[in-house]
C-alpha cells in the first residue's frame, strides 16, 4: 500500500513541476502566419442519394453519382470511404480540372438480405470539404435450392421394403 501511495504522490509531483516550467503564451502582438487561402475548387452532385431498388441476394449493384468541378481550381478527392465494409467506392484519383466532369462508382456487396441504408463520405479540397452521399435499396433472398433429394422413390415407383 505504501507503494502505491509514494508512485502516486511521485507521479503528481511530477506533473505540477513539468507544468510549472511551461513558458506563457505569446503575447497578441507576436507576428502569426496567415492562414492558407481557401479553395476555390466546387465539386456538384448531379444528386445526393442512389436508390439501387429492389435486388436479389448474390446480385450485382453498381451505383454512380455523377460530380462536375464548377469551381476555379482542379478538384483532388483525397477520398471516399463507405460506412461499412459492404459499400466500396471508387473515385478518380487524378485532379479534375475546372468544368470538368467525373464519376465515383459505389459497389454494394449483396450477400446480405434486407434493407440498403448505407453512406459515402467524400472527402475534397471544395470548398465544402465533406460531402456525404447516400445509396438505399432492398435486397430480396435468393429462392432456397433443394438439396439433393437423395434415396427418395420416384413418383409410382415401387418401394423397396426394408426389415
Amino acid at each position: 500500500m505504501k507503494k502505491v501511495v509514494l508512485s502516486l504522490g511521485i507521479a503528481l509531483g511530477s506533473m505540477f513541476v513539468t507544468n510549472a516550467q511551461t513558458t506563457p503564451a505569446t503575447p497578441a502582438t507576436a507576428a502569426t502566419p496567415a492562414p492558407a487561402p481557401a479553395s476555390t475548387a466546387e465539386i456538384k452532385f448531379d444528386k445526393l442519394e442512389f436508390d439501387y431498388g429492389t435486388l436479389k441476394q448474390g446480385g450485382d449493384p453498381n451505383g454512380e453519382f455523377a460530380f462536375k468541378n464548377t469551381g476555379k481550381e482542379p478538384l483532388i478527392i483525397s477520398n471516399c470511404q463507405g460506412s461499412c465494409g459492404c459499400t466500396v467506392p471508387s473515385w478518380p484519383k487524378e485532379p479534375i480540372k475546372p468544368g470538368a466532369s467525373g464519376v465515383i462508382k459505389v459497389h454494394y456487396d449483396t450477400k446480405r438480405v434486407g434493407p440498403i441504408n448505407k453512406t459515402v463520405t467524400v472527402t475534397s479540397n471544395s470548398k465544402d470539404g465533406v460531402v456525404t452521399l447516400h445509396i438505399k435499396g432492398m435486397i430480396e433472398a435468393a429462392p432456397a435450392e433443394e438439396a439433393f433429394p437423395g434415396n427418395k422413390p420416384a413418383n409410382g415407383a415401387p418401394v423397396e421394403k426394408t426389415n
